[in-house]
């Protein structure tokens, strides 16, 4: 067995694991953050030891929202260095990577593998995870189901910048009568907006990719491409884009 490089992105909702093998594929793993980062690291840990027995040798970086809870880390990363490697890598070539995460959505300008630029909206969970995560418990729906509804429905408008008002707004539509297909249109049409809105402030490159929890959406990717007037690509693995970056540069610093 080849020496393990091992990444962990323990984000607000979900934590991901990309375990890199010299001469392999990446492995990738995601379980539920839950309510405490320390006890998901201890569970990653756990689990880590039981299927390897060279982990001793393994180096490992963490990065995202609970790093710090990474006790066994070898190095912690942030995560716009992390998306921005990881992203590169995944499209192979200089990309902008919109990446929607549970609590943020961050715009990384990735050059040569390097991150140049970003920006990052946290203020608010509007156009976030969040946002969509509460709408679709609204709506008496699971994400899933939110998506599926929202391709045959026509998109209501949503104008709060508040996920809170914009909750507001979903319950009187709801005692209005308006079809849970066209409410869940208004969200992911809400939350494409809100994205695009803020990212189109920065410079935006030929490729475009999305990364985070949404990221192998193509109808999400499609609605974002119309609003931007640019292509945005879905990612199969986008999600895990963070956690990969992780482990590669955990290769590269033990070079």
């Amino acid at each position: 067995m080849g020496r393990k490089y091992i990444g962990i992105d323990i984000g607000s909702t979900a934590s991901k694991v990309c375990i890199l093998t010299e001469g392999e594929e990446p492995v990738y793993e995601v379980l539920p953050t839950g309510w405490n980062s320390k006890i998901t690291a201890g569970i990653i840990k756990e689990d880590l030891d039981k299927r390897y027995d060279d982990l001793d040798d393994a180096k490992v970086v963490a990065t995202g929202y609970g790093r710090i809870s990474v006790d066994y880390a070898d190095h912690v990363i942030t995560e716009i260095s992390c998306h921005g490697r990881g992203g590169y890598e995944m499209i192979g070539r200089d990309c902008t990577i919109i990446d929607i995460g549970g609590q943020d959505t961050k715009y990384i300008n990735v050059v040569n593998g390097r991150p140049v630029d970003f920006l990052m909206n946290d203020k608010c969970a509007a156009g976030t995870g969040k946002f969509i995560e509460v709408m679709a418990n609204r709506l008496g729906l699971t994400i899933e189901e939110l998506f599926d509804l929202a391709e045959i429905g026509d998109p209501i408008s949503i104008s709060s910048l508040c996920t809170v008002f914009a909750e507001s707004e979903v319950i009187n539509y709801m005692g209005e009568g308006r079809s849970r297909e066209d409410l869940a249109a208004g969200v992911i049409d809400s939350v494409a907006l809100k994205v695009a809105t803020l990212v189109q402030r920065k410079e935006l490159q030929d490729t475009i990719i999305i990364t985070g929890g949404f990221s192998n959406n193509e109808f999400f990717a499609g609605l974002l491409s119309r609003k931007l007037g640019k292509t945005a690509l879905a990612m199969p693995d986008g999600r895990y884009a963070g956690a990969y970056g992780a482990a590669l540069l955990a290769k590269e610093k033990d070079k």
